[in-house]
């Protein structure tokens, strides 16, 4: 089957593609580097408080009360689905016992 032609995945009816055929050469631009660069932050940003919260055991409630929001917020923030503003990063932080630093 090596004929030149790709075999056409496809799971359940549905075409699959690779990130190298979504993507291709639009990955090696600066513009995508910097994107995917910011994007990865903010992730692992959310990864990061996540984890801090569940390691002081405590709930996204009560980490809301403790950051003075609503529990949506730090729900929202810990999908890693929506970006986080600098005021609401430290109140965040603070709940946390923690402080923010730009190094």
């Amino acid at each position: 089957m090596n004929n030149g032609m790709k075999k056409i995945r496809k799971i359940n009816g549905i075409r699959v593609y690779t990130s190298d055929e979504v993507f291709g050469k639009a990955r090696k631009t600066k513009e995508y580097k910097e994107a995917y660069a910011k994007e990865s932050a903010r992730i692992a940003l959310a990864r990061q408080i996540r984890e801090q919260r569940e390691k002081k055991k405590l709930t996204q409630t009560a980490m809301a009360r403790k950051a003075d929001m609503p529990q949506s917020v730090i729900a929202r923030i810990e999908s890693g689905e929506h970006s986080i503003s600098v005021d609401t990063l430290v109140r965040v932080a603070h709940a946390l016992g923690k402080k923010v630093t730009i190094t």
